[in-house]
């Protein structure tokens, strides 16, 4: 049997693009490797960290201020959210707090939108 500590310590060294190489691979043998992938990309060299930061897909939506028009911020955050009045305001009134966590970049873009329009002052990170 392989050394588990040594096979640790050669996955931890993979380069972004070595492990995409080895994902697929593994996807070919029938084994669904996303959660390996994700480990190991971290871990890639200074170069490959920077391309894979501009390739983020999930944005967390923070509301950074609730602006001049908080009714209507609060009104918008209970749609996006589907949460109670009490539940909004607070949200609204604790700024800054996300509002959405992992959403798509479209999505993400979408409801920053509708915030902004409302009144409030929004970040995507």
């Amino acid at each position: 049997m392989a050394d588990v500590a040594k096979l640790c310590d050669e996955l931890l060294s993979l380069t972004i693009l070595e492990a995409k190489e080895l994902n697929d691979l593994l996807e070919e043998k029938g084994i669904k490797a996303a959660a390996a992938v994700a480990v190991a990309g971290p871990a890639g060299g200074g170069d490959a960290g920077g391309a894979a930061a501009e390739e983020k897909d999930e944005f967390d939506v923070i509301l950074a201020a609730a602006g001049d028009k908080k009714i209507n911020v609060i009104k918008e955050v209970r749609a996006i959210t589907g949460l109670g009045l009490k539940e909004a305001k607070d949200l609204v009134e604790g700024a800054p707090k996300a509002v959405k966590e992992g959403a798509p970049k479209a999505e993400a873009e979408e409801l920053k939108k509708k915030l902004e329009d409302a009144g409030a002052t929004v970040e995507l990170k």
